[in-house]
């Protein structure tokens, strides 16, 4: 959204931010309370990299508001930071499965192991190793996506889950994707609000957004539903990269 934005329709790169921020805290609230009924959702991963994005998200706002640039150049620094977030994204989808078998292959022991059941987010202790529960790596998992969630709003979505899918491949996917919207929709929030307390949110913008994709999310999971995950992945990972290119220059 952010560099459609700025690329398409010539916002400036700081508002494109800021609004897109809080376009993703609503728009990902519905798919966190879906996954939260269904029980799918690993409370203690979305506690961890909570307490790092959080911090991280505020200092990063505080050190925006000390610097208070103009927009021409935040622009410029933005650019090649937010190129680089998207060649990450693209790059983690079509990696995705070899990141996990890295995961996988690298599990570390020690400690209680989260096991969730297939429609229950309760998590029993087991002695298998494999998917222990891994504060300090989550909570800096945390961290790094609250600096470049409040910079770029790119991090939340598939950096975060492949992340997510290296620290815990004995996790159901589903559960983890869950545990990343979870996690999103506080972390973009705050990050959005602290954008509104910059001046740097378009509130028409904004609402012509929402009111063009709420009824479209309805529609766009249908047709993923019929369509190969592996051809929407390629796709979208082709997409990003040409963009992430365009924003670095090549």
């Amino acid at each position: 959204m952010t560099p459609l934005l700025t690329m398409a329709f010539g916002v400036p790169a700081q508002v494109a931010v800021g609004t897109d921020l809080l376009f993703a805290s609503i728009t990902k609230s519905n798919g966190a309370w879906t996954y939260a009924r269904r029980g799918q959702v690993c409370w203690p991963i979305v506690l961890w990299l909570a307490l790092g994005s959080g911090p991280a998200a505020l200092l990063t706002l505080v050190a925006l508001h000390q610097w208070h640039p103009d927009a021409a150049q935040f622009n410029a620094a933005l650019r090649p930071v937010l190129g680089l977030a998207l060649l990450l994204t693209a790059s983690a989808l079509a990696f995705q499965k070899q990141i996990r078998m890295l995961g996988a292959r690298t599990a570390l022991g020690g400690g209680p192991a989260l096991v969730a059941t297939e429609n229950s987010s309760a998590l029993t202790a087991s002695t298998n190793g494999d998917g222990s529960l891994r504060p300090i790596p989550t909570l800096t998992l945390g961290a790094v996506i609250g600096v470049l969630v409040t910079l770029t709003s790119v991090g939340a979505g598939a950096i975060g889950v492949v992340a997510l899918f290296f620290l815990y491949p004995t996790l159901p996917a589903r559960q983890l994707v869950a545990a990343d919207i979870a996690h999103a929709v506080p972390l973009t929030l705050i990050a959005g609000l602290g954008h509104v307390a910059l001046g740097t949110v378009h509130w028409e913008i904004l609402f012509a957004l929402l009111i063009g994709s709420l009824p479209a999310i309805h529609l766009g999971a249908r047709l993923a539903g019929r369509l190969p995950e592996r051809i929407l992945r390629s796709l979208l990972a082709a997409m990003l990269l040409f963009v992430g290119c365009r924003l670095i220059g090549f």
